[in-house]
């Protein structure tokens, strides 16, 4: 089998099939291999990086938070600081100089770089608010964070997000208060936490997600111009991304807030896309260079084949001329002088023996075809056309008009069928022919058959395959009605369907058994001609070769109740008349 295929395909396709082969497959699949393993390996590169600068970021934000952690448990443990708070004061000037003597001695010297602010809200009446301390009272109550901190009751520090400003509250409550609620607000540096986001060596965005997955800072500009607490998975992001997920675990205060990453491996792999005009240079190189040489080694062999071949072929037309001698040692050079050899043998061959029989039986031939066409020009068409005009002519000067008019219907007929020089018509035309048709059956029937037509005045205009209607209603009159004892009923409906013209043909003849359906079906689909329906095969296989599978035909049928035929042919914009 591979061996006849290879016998069978041209020299030139055999050269074209070896260079695509052996050179450019090869060629192309390891330029294409190359670049995919460099491509992974610098996707898997930059990934490596950037968990690393990931995971620097986070132990440098945990660093930060820890510094407000400290100061938090400095505070929480100090029992004197916790009791002054709680202390009830007798007078202003008492509180002054406790603030003086010791709780001013505790807020000095207290702030570190990671953190901005701190703040201790008391409920105490009897303090005031002067520096580091202020009345826990309904607007702070109100507050964000302060809300936050109600849906948090533990006994370590909270960390809070609001409005981009990260917070960490502890509840001073070691110790007894009296009832008195005490909090310790730290505010963090976010100059510092920025700064830390932007030379982190993340080449993306960081996201840092609370518990709850909400956003609560982030060194992507787009969430600056929206509310904090957007969930992350709301975000939309490029189709293809890489992402990294580092969470803080066993720790108590950051337990479920994690740092999200996102890469856009675009970006990822610029650096090898840069890398790819190199390959295509390359890989044209390693295709041009092989293309010139095989061409020129080639050429010697496929111009001189060509050369014997267009020799050949004018033996066929007895032109016996030989092919100029060329200094060519080769197979090729040998099969050339050979041809001439051959090809003089022949001419001389043909001009003593043969020729002249060939002349003798060509004249031959001649002659029965001007008999044939003699024996044609008697039955010409349009002489059996005049001779219906005079037959319908004579009927009417003896007034048999129902004649005449039958005839009249025939002569319509055949000038029709000889007058369509193209292969379709308007559907207008086609039910003129069946109009015409099925008077005659008419004429032969009596009031044995009524028809009915309707059609569509919108769909008159199309232009559908000649005598396609026509088989299926000849087909219904003859086999349907003929042999019906009662009253035989003809319906041709056209109409526009959407994009399709529908063509429904129903009769109340004797119908089909359900076998002889099938075996009807079976007929239309074979590729024989032969059978009872030769009618409706030609016009079936005819719609197959004009519309392939984009036309539709259904027939339906009930022994003694009749047949039902429905035919949906597409609507093309060129099909109208006149387009």
């Amino acid at each position: 089998m591979i061996r006849w295929k290879w016998n069978y395909m041209k020299l030139r396709d055999k050269l074209l099939l070896m260079y695509v082969l052996s050179v450019f497959i090869p060629i192309v699949v390891t330029n294409v291999v190359f670049y995919q393993v460099t491509t992974a390996n610098i996707r898997n590169q930059k990934s490596r990086d950037a968990g690393m600068a990931l995971n620097n970021l986070k132990n440098e934000l945990r660093v930060t938070i820890d510094q407000g952690v400290g100061l938090s448990y400095s505070l929480y443990a100090d029992p004197v600081f916790n009791d002054t708070l709680s202390r009830s004061f007798e007078s202003n000037s008492e509180y002054i100089r406790a603030y003086n003597s010791y709780l001013k001695g505790e807020f000095s010297g207290q702030l570190s770089q990671g953190i901005r602010w701190y703040q201790v809200y008391t409920d105490n009446p009897t303090i005031l608010s002067s520096g580091y301390i202020e009345h826990l009272n309904e607007a702070v109550r109100n507050s964000s964070w302060y809300k936050q901190l109600q849906d948090n009751v533990v006994p370590y520090p909270t960390l809070i997000a609001t409005d981009q400003m990260l917070s960490l509250v502890q509840r001073l409550n070691n110790m007894d208060t009296g009832g008195i609620e005490q909090l310790l607000k730290i505010d963090f540096n976010m100059d510092l936490l920025h700064e830390q986001f932007r030379n982190s060596g993340f080449d993306g965005k960081v996201y840092l997600v609370d518990p709850g997955g909400h956003i609560r800072f982030s060194n992507d500009p787009k969430t600056e111009n929206v509310s904090v607490g957007q969930l992350y998975r709301e975000m939309e992001f490029p189709n293809k991304t890489i992402r990294f997920d580092r969470v803080y675990s066993g720790i108590n205060y950051l337990q479920g807030w994690s740092l999200q990453g996102v890469m856009d491996e675009e970006i990822v792999l610029q650096e090898v896309r840069k890398s790819r005009s190199f390959v295509v240079w390359l890989a044209c190189i390693n295709f041009v260079l092989p293309s010139i040489i095989i061409a020129a080694m080639s050429r010697s062999i496929h111009v001189r084949l060509v050369r014997i071949l267009k020799h050949m072929k004018k033996v066929k037309t007895q032109n016996f001329q030989t092919i100029p001698p060329e200094d060519a040692r080769d197979e090729i050079g040998q099969l050339t002088t050979e041809f001439n050899r051959m090809t003089e043998t022949i001419r001389n061959l043909i001009d003593e023996v043969y020729l002249a029989d060939i002349q003798k039986k060509d004249l031959e031939l001649k002659q029965q075809q001007a008999q044939l066409h003699a024996l044609h020009s008697q039955i010409n068409p349009h002489f059996l056309f005049n001779t219906l005009e005079s037959v319908r002519m004579r009927s009417l000067i003896k007034g048999e008009k129902e004649t005449a008019k039958i005839v009249h219907h025939m002569a319509k007929m055949f000038r029709k069928s000889i007058s369509w020089n193209q292969h379709d018509v308007t559907v207008k035309e086609e039910l003129e022919l069946i109009d015409s048709f099925l008077q005659i059956q008419k004429y032969r029937f009596g009031e044995k058959l009524q028809y009915y037509i309707e059609a569509d005045p919108a769909a008159l205009k199309y232009r559908i395959p000649k005598m396609v209607i026509l088989p299926f209603v000849e087909n219904a009159s003859i086999h349907g009605i003929e042999s019906t004892p009662g009253e035989g009923i003809i319906r041709l409906l056209v109409q526009l369907e959407g994009q399709n013209l529908h063509i429904g043909l129903e009769d109340n003849g004797i119908g089909m058994s359900e076998a002889r359906l099938k075996e009807l079906a079976g007929y239309l689909e074979q590729n024989m001609d032969i059978g009872e329906h030769v009618g409706m095969k030609n016009a079936y296989s005819r719609l197959k070769l004009c519309y392939k599978d984009r036309f539709s035909f259904s027939i339906q049928s009930e022994e003694d109740k009749g047949t039902c035929i429905q035919i949906w042919l597409p609507l093309d914009g060129d099909e109208a008349e006149g387009k």
